[in-house]
């Protein structure tokens, strides 16, 4: 039986397609998706999407049809995913991590390791940049009893791309559920500005702000210059470490935008997440829900239940026998629940 998606329900982005795509492959069921990124401004497959299809496709012999950059329609058909070393180059500044995103869930359930290669984008907006799969994500997974490994070689900032993430996989057939209530008590917390091809005063400026917000001393601020053939681009990480999670909030130079407004944003993030007595913050929140719903079960608090994280709830009841309940608790944040229907 093939699943019909609607790519314009909810939220109607990109991660309806990723999440899709990943399920489609694990339950071995064919799906055809119409309306692709319907509620974009270009809508349809963009380069890092086409890539993200690709490496499905590459990932379990799929049988394919829609895919070109501006498809709105795909029909996917997936054989039994298959390990092994993978290439995957999207030639812009696509975000590398989304296509990673993908595939990372099926490679789990192959009966050999995987070695990705991916080139392109690896910190740019609208998409979560390297160091927040590193530090954020992957410890959780790793703990959900998932052997993911992941290395930056290079940088890849927008518009020029470039970048290359490694990331080896082992198989990890069935997923530990995961309870995540409390963040617990704080361990470290640091901010980092990495600059490149861009005079320095960029980022001295973003890590003042940061100090003076934050009231953080000198010992929490990092300049971090990276080979000027990496840019150019600048990227603030301000990272929490907390024994039970690590949250990391991001700000990105534009051309035009002050440097103190990079770093303002990127501080309110944090503050409002440091505000709140959730575990997880939006964008965490909305990661945890398919390895989740993938161990059966699991449950966490979030600052907020985002639309994206909804329609991302939506798109995985589709192929997986699991509930997903949301709570508003009293001190604005949410506890979420997964329980398997099974």
């Amino acid at each position: 039986m093939t699943i019909q998606i609607d790519g314009a329900q909810g939220e109607g982005g990109g991660q309806i397609l990723r999440t899709a795509l990943t399920l489609s492959i694990i339950t071995e069921q064919a799906i055809q998706i119409k309306n692709i990124r319907a509620k974009r401004k270009t809508p349809g497959l963009m380069r890092q999407h086409l890539t993200a299809v690709n490496a499905a496709v590459a990932i379990s012999g799929a049988e394919i049809n829609g895919a070109q950059v501006g498809s709105t329609e795909l029909s996917f058909n997936p054989s039994k995913v298959q390990g092994g070393d993978y290439n995957f180059n999207i030639g812009t500044a696509g975000s590398c991590t989304l296509v990673l995103q993908t595939v990372l869930p099926a490679l789990l359930m192959a009966e050999q390791e995987s070695r990705l290669v991916i080139t392109g984008g690896t910190h740019n907006t609208m998409s979560p940049p390297f160091h927040f799969l590193q530090r954020a994500f992957i410890p959780l997974l790793k703990r959900m009893g998932a052997p993911v490994e992941l290395q930056l070689n290079r940088f890849g900032f927008y518009p020029a791309g470039g970048g290359e993430i490694i990331a080896t996989i082992k198989p990890s057939a069935q997923l530990i559920p995961l309870h995540l209530e409390s963040r617990g008590e704080r361990v470290k917390a640091y901010a980092e500005s990495y600059f490149a091809g861009l005079p320095a005063h960029i980022a001295e400026r973003e890590l003042a702000v940061v100090k003076q917000k934050l009231s953080w001393s000198d010992g929490q601020l990092l300049l971090r210059e990276i080979n000027r053939n990496q840019g150019p681009g600048n990227v603030l990480l301000i990272t929490l470490e907390h024994e039970q999670v690590t949250e990391v909030f991001t700000g990105f130079a534009e051309r035009g935008v002050a440097a103190e407004v990079v770093a303002k944003g990127a501080v309110s993030k944090a503050q409002k997440y440091l505000a709140s007595t959730a575990a997880v913050d939006t964008y965490l929140a909305d990661q945890l829900l398919l390895p989740m719903a993938l161990a059966g079960g699991g449950s966490f608090t979030a600052t907020e239940w985002s639309q994206h994280a909804a329609t991302n709830a939506e798109i995985i009841k589709k192929f997986l026998p699991i509930a997903i309940q949301t709570q508003k608790l009293g001190n604005g944040a949410f506890a979420v629940t997964l329980t398997s229907n099974k």
